[in-house]
């Protein structure tokens, strides 16, 4: 991604890497000091700070288990130019096994790059999916 990309183009490209299972390069999405937080994470909510910690999170090995769509996918635009919220609905799949998940994404981008973001995602039906 280029310096100058929008928080639109940033928001499709983290998109259509997860979907297309392209992780190994999305940590580089993110601003060196970024702040991820996913409070409806379970066991409990996480929180990722740094590349450092993107990049881990991106090295998940269960992402090669699942496939994954997007679908019904809108971006809002809000009156600071910064900021951006999408929503959508992921339907993963495993075996022959699909769930699908709601989920909203509130997104700073600055430079290009992701400086802080609020993820809210249906982990319970990931979980129950992978437990299978």
């Amino acid at each position: 991604m280029s310096d100058t990309a929008t928080p639109r183009q940033v928001f499709e490209a983290l998109l259509h890497g997860i979907t297309t299972g392209d992780l190994a390069g999305l940590w580089q999405l993110y601003a060196e000091d970024c702040v991820v937080e996913i409070p409806f994470a379970r066991p409990e909510p996480l929180r990722y700070e740094g590349l450092a910690a993107m990049k881990e999170h991106f090295g998940n090995p269960l992402a090669g288990r699942l496939q994954i769509v997007a679908e019904d996918v809108q971006v809002h635009q809000t009156t600071d130019p910064e900021l951006i919220v999408g929503e959508w609905v992921y339907r993963f799949t495993a075996g022959d096994r699909t769930v699908a998940s709601r989920n909203i994404q509130v997104m700073r981008v600055r430079g290009g790059r992701i400086v802080w973001s609020r993820d809210f995602h249906d982990h319970g039906a990931v979980a129950e999916l992978i437990a299978g």
